[in-house]
């Protein structure tokens, strides 16, 4: 019964950051099509067909995470650890919204850069309870570091 909880539990995980990449794309595929090309961008701006597979990728990775440690469930600091993957997975589903649903960079800076050091608190706390949980959330921080370059750059270039 133990391994059937687990499995449950991994779905659960993967359904709940799916989930949250889902909702994003609700706000964002619209500004995609007619406000997003229109505004300045930087010269290394990833072309559009990346984001969608490496978002993917990223929240698998964050699931498996979530995953690693809920399973240590005995320890001590599981509670916070997860406590702070949700609050980060609600400012990173609150993202899209801010800046492709009100099309406001600056309201999507404001998001990104608490939604930055919630990531970084989280790794924290996921490696010491599993390194491995910690590793998986190291692309992810990665990227979200590279989009709030970008969000920023965005932003100046459209005052």
């Amino acid at each position: 019964m133990r391994s059937w909880n687990s499995v449950l539990m991994l779905v659960l995980f993967v359904g709940i950051c799916l989930a949250a990449g889902a909702f994003g794309a609700l706000f964002t595929s619209g500004s995609v099509r007619d406000w997003y090309p229109m505004i300045r961008k930087p010269s290394w701006n990833p072309p559009s067909w990346v984001f969608g597979p490496v978002w993917t990728i990223l929240y698998l990775m964050m699931a498996a995470a979530a995953w690693l440690v809920w399973r240590r469930r005995d320890g001590a600091d599981i509670k916070s650890a997860l406590i702070l993957f949700t609050l980060q997975l609600i400012l990173n589903a609150a993202w899209s919204p801010l800046f492709f649903g009100l099309k406001s960079p600056l309201a999507g800076l404001l998001d990104i850069l608490p939604l930055w050091a919630a990531i970084f608190t989280t790794l924290i706390f996921f490696w010491r309870i599993s390194p491995a949980a910690g590793w998986l959330m190291v692309p992810y921080w990665l990227w979200v570091s590279i989009a709030a370059a970008l969000n920023f750059a965005i932003w100046r270039e459209n005052l």
